[in-house]
């Protein structure tokens, strides 16, 4: 019993994790909020829905019972070493996030110039490097925590930042299933903390939608990025006329 509510919890952990509502599992399901309350209060589960919802989250049993395993912690974060070397082949990088992100090998080989030898191998590096298990029939096993973050200011997110700047914000952002927001005003500590909040909120329901779409045919994917920024910030100019010194940094 004991090892159920722990299996019970470690699902729980999971749509904390990911943002997802008792309300949204039960739409994926096709059930009610009310049932899916009930199940997860009564620990009710029988295995053909806990496979469903493990399948909803991309996730398979085997992978929760790891998770209670004090043997085998699951990180939340990959260490410096491993992002540098993630970093230092743009194929090997290019697999792991599209690993992370559920993708099959199959997905991976028809989308990219990957032939099926190279893309095994890449992942078998990947399996060396302990982000993944490289399972029978070249299934994929990620071996990080639901909450997965690259480092703060590491190796991956230097190497995001610099497309962003390159790439990312080169566009209009006028066609179709794309859009960009700017407004500006001036915010007490109080409101830029709910704005964060929010935005909170809103990255949380990104990562909900994405584990829901994932039972789409990858046709009906596309490769999607939301970026959400809030910082006190002047332009240069405008910093360069101020009478007084700002009360926080404005530049990185």
């Amino acid at each position: 019993m004991a090892q159920a509510e722990s299996l019970v919890n470690a699902l729980k952990n999971v749509l904390k994790a990911r943002g997802i509502t008792y309300g949204q599992l039960a739409k994926g399901l096709g059930l009610s909020e009310a049932s899916i309350k009930r199940v997860f209060a009564e620990r009710s589960f029988t295995l053909e829905r806990l496979d469903q919802i493990c399948t909803m989250l991309g996730l398979q049993i085997s992978d929760l019972a790891r998770m209670i395993s004090t043997e085998e912690p699951v990180p939340s974060r990959l260490s410096v070493t491993q992002e540098k070397e993630l970093v230092a082949d743009p194929r090997l990088l290019l697999v792991a996030v599209h690993a992370l992100h559920q993708w099959s090998l199959e997905e991976m080989v028809d989308s990219f110039s990957l032939s099926l030898p190279d893309c095994i191998g890449l992942l078998t590096r990947l399996d060396r490097l302990g982000i993944l298990d490289l399972l029978p029939n070249n299934r994929i096993r990620v071996k990080v925590a639901p909450d997965f973050s690259w480092l703060p200011g590491g190796p991956i997110q230097q190497y995001f930042r610099a497309q962003l700047r390159n790439d990312f914000f080169n566009s209009h952002f006028d066609r179709p299933g794309e859009k960009m927001i700017m407004v500006s005003g001036t915010l007490s500590d109080e409101a830029n903390a709910g704005i964060q909040r929010a935005m909170n909120r809103l990255s949380a329901e990104f990562l909900s939608a994405h584990q829901q779409d994932l039972n789409l045919p990858l046709e009906r994917r596309n490769g999607s990025a939301l970026i959400i920024a809030l910082r006190p910030w002047m332009p240069e100019p405008f910093m360069q006329l101020r009478r007084y010194p700002s009360r926080g940094p404005n530049r990185d």
